[in-house]
């Protein structure tokens, strides 16, 4: 958790999870900064723009280099700031890394067009927008950022980034790797700060041309009316409830014993967690068998022991939320979890027939999978879509015409067929419903930071 005093109200004490000692003071940035930092990075926009596409991505691979010297900082910071295991932590450096040379390649690429018309010639630019907005949520603070600014810096736009209250170690650190790999003052920013004062700075300010938003829905729809207010350009990754679909001819004990890293890595604190399972009524009772020992067998440590799988919860207060869901139903199948300092859950199955139980409809964000049974294929694709979000999933079947057809049922942005795979940099990812709205990486974003011009030259 991070907290803040009366009188020290300008500082977060930012805390470790597994062992709820402070860890460092982080500055609060206030209104009075995120203004003056939004009025520079607008000013730098006007010299990055115009920076040639070729020396662009060389200073974005120089970035990239200068963090992969850093994995192992930026892990180790991200293992005490958030309880991310080490594996978990040195994969997501890496793709702040892989993130920046990706798009190290989109400068030189970003075609427009010409179109064929009467009496002249018509050609399409991409230009920036200018300063980009980038709200950054505290379960996966490294990619998520990377996600933001690497596309957008790219494209040539400027960043300003609010990293979320309870981590924002890593983003500041990765913003003086920034100037250290040789970008220019203020073309990247980091801003340390509440979400109802720099965030919300960033919907109403008219210099931020876009924001980009990570983290609940409830938020996401207050940040989307707030940009319409300006006929702000947003992009919106939000909750998800996601379906992991088991199939009676499927390998039910693999796809048993890939479940729980589908929902319990990162401690379930994830938007693309398989958080419920659907299994075929006639392997239900084989599955559940599989699944237990697959549970138990799940290593919950302080993650500085290199062999944990799971870590403890971001905060006590996100522990707490996650055992007010435990705490009205019985629970199935109960993992282990570590006794004393830490906001530890133990991973946990319950066993659902309803479907109005508010553990299997809502976005519990913990250590928890609710798992149900279905009849056939067009009962799981209606309990799988039964739901407001859309945005991952997974489909368990030997039968891979099946596989396809369900995964095109399915109201979701993400789908793996015997995988549980959800995000690759350069592929699309984002949501149906109100998971969210537009979509991150892959070959495109880049575009989604940029204004499309129309010239008409006559002859």
């Amino acid at each position: 958790m991070s907290t803040t005093s009366a009188d020290r109200p300008d500082v977060f004490t930012v805390v470790d999870p597994a062992t709820e000692k402070p860890l460092a003071d982080v500055p609060l940035v206030d209104l009075a900064g995120a203004d003056a930092a939004i009025a520079a990075s607008h000013e730098a926009f006007q010299h990055w723009r115009a920076v040639a596409p070729g020396e662009r991505a060389a200073m974005l691979r120089r970035f990239a280099s200068v963090v992969d010297a850093h994995v192992e900082e930026l892990a180790e910071l991200e293992v005490r700031n958030a309880g991310h295991t080490w594996g978990n932590a040195r994969w997501e450096a890496g793709n702040v890394r892989d993130c920046l040379n990706y798009y190290a390649g989109a400068p030189e690429r970003m075609f427009g067009r010409q179109i064929p018309v009467a009496g002249g010639t018509d050609v399409t630019f991409h230009e920036p927008l200018g300063v980009v907005g980038v709200i950054v949520p505290w379960n996966f603070p490294m990619p998520i950022a990377g996600w933001g600014f690497a596309p957008a810096l790219a494209a040539g736009n400027t960043v300003v980034l609010k990293p979320a209250e309870l981590t924002p170690m890593t983003a500041v650190r990765l913003g003086e790797l920034a100037l250290e790999a040789g970008l220019p003052e203020h073309v990247l920013t980091i801003l340390p700060g509440r979400g109802d004062v720099v965030g919300q700075r960033f919907v109403t300010h008219d210099l931020v041309r876009k924001v980009c938003f990570t983290g609940s829905t409830r938020v996401g729809k207050q940040i989307m009316a707030g940009c319409a207010e300006q006929v702000k350009r947003v992009t919106l990754e939000l909750g998800g409830k996601s379906s992991n679909i088991v199939f009676a001819d499927a390998d039910v004990a693999a796809a048993a014993a890939a479940a729980p890293g589908a929902v319990f890595d990162n401690a379930g604190q994830d938007c693309c967690a398989r958080s419920r399972i659907l299994v075929e009524r006639s392997v239900y009772d084989e599955f559940m068998t599989h699944l237990e020992p697959a549970v138990q067998a799940v290593r919950v440590l302080d993650p500085q022991d290199e062999s944990a799988d799971m870590g403890p919860l971001v905060s006590s207060g996100q522990r707490d939320r996650v055992v007010s869901y435990l705490d009205e139903v019985d629970v199935t199948i109960e993992g282990s979890r570590p006794d004393g300092p830490g906001w530890w859950v133990a991973p946990s199955v319950v066993a659902v027939e309803d479907p109005a139980t508010r553990i299997w409809r809502e976005e519990v964000f913990g250590p928890v999978v609710a798992v149900m049974p279905f009849d056939d294929e067009a009962d799981a694709v209606a309990k799988a879509n039964d739901t407001e979000y859309g945005l991952s999933g997974s489909i368990f079947t030997a039968d891979l015409g099946r596989g396809l057809r369900v995964a095109r049922a399915v109201e979701a942005g993400n789908l793996s067929v015997n995988s549980h795979s959800s995000v690759r940099y350069w592929t699309p990812f984002g949501g149906y419903k109100q998971s969210g709205l537009g979509r991150e990486l892959g070959p495109d974003a880049p575009m989604a930071f940029t204004e499309e011009k129309n010239v008409f030259i006559a002859h």
